[in-house]
């Protein structure tokens, strides 16, 4: 496989910048096991999956979340 070059990428219009992303971070999510966390980023996730398990009504759903997101730009 030929080797590709960061100012080549650099140079593809943003949409296909884009699309090169998700398929590089699609490839990622299919493997999360290659990826090791740090001691802090395993207590970080440890606390908040407890803090969903004492409360799982406490958050809001994605949809609501995305909305606010959005309003703020």
């Amino acid at each position: 496989m030929k080797p590709i070059r960061l100012s080549d990428v650099l140079e593809l219009p943003v949409a296909d910048r884009l699309k090169l992303v998700e398929a590089i971070w699609d490839s990622i999510a299919q493997a999360p096991q290659a990826l090791d966390l740090t001691e802090a980023q395993r207590i970080e996730l440890d606390q908040r999956l407890a803090e969903y398990e004492r409360n799982p009504d406490a958050g809001s759903p994605w949809p609501e979340v995305r909305e606010r997101i959005l309003k703020r730009t």
